[in-house]
């Protein structure tokens, strides 16, 4: 946003100098537009600022340069304390990491040691059927003998049935043969 020239008030609050008044004063440094501003510090250590990227110059009629305070840098921490505090909070870090894993092992520990228990009582009752089917194997081979006997003994009252019908054919046969004799 570009002000009208010759404005000492902006909308951020901040008061700028007109640089082409100043160059028709004569003055060049900005010590003494600091000065008949009403400040008592020099600005930029009294050194003329050329203007920067970040300030529009259209014209030597609308140019306004802002006022600025020389930026501090903060105090140097001590190296060794920053470099204690690094190493304890990696220490930290890698402790934590290693925990994490170790719990991991630990969990798949519990898991693989349940499930052996899984298998155990599996194999147990896999072994408890192969018993138990032996067993039963065992018994219908000692049954065979009396399950052959109760066959043979089966087609003989099948054919003893045979016979019987037959047998009742042929006396009901006769019995009419009789019955026609009598008549007679």
């Amino acid at each position: 946003m570009i002000n009208p020239p010759y404005s000492t008030e902006r909308k951020c609050g901040c008061k700028c100098i007109p640089v082409e008044k100043e160059l028709k004063k004569g003055t060049g440094s900005f010590t003494a537009m600091a000065e008949q501003e009403g400040t008592d510090k020099p600005l930029l250590n009294e050194q003329p600022v050329a203007p920067s990227a970040s300030q529009s110059v259209t014209s030597q009629d609308d140019a306004i340069v802002e006022t600025a305070e020389e930026a501090v840098e903060p105090p140097e921490a001590d190296i060794n304390e920053l470099c204690r505090d690094m190493f304890s909070k990696m220490a930290l870090y890698l402790t934590g990491e290693l925990t994490a894993t170790s719990e991991d092992y630990k969990l798949l520990e519990n898991m693989n040691k349940l499930t052996c228990l899984k298998y155990m009582e599996m194999k147990d009752i896999a072994g408890n059927i192969s018993r138990n089917l032996k067993d039963l194997n065992k018994k219908y081979a000692s049954l065979q003998p009396y399950l052959e006997q109760i066959n043979q003994i089966e087609e003989q009252v099948a054919s003893l049935e045979n016979a019987a019908y037959k047998l009742d054919a042929y006396s009901k046969r006769l019995e009419a043969k009789f019955k026609k004799l009598e008549k007679r």
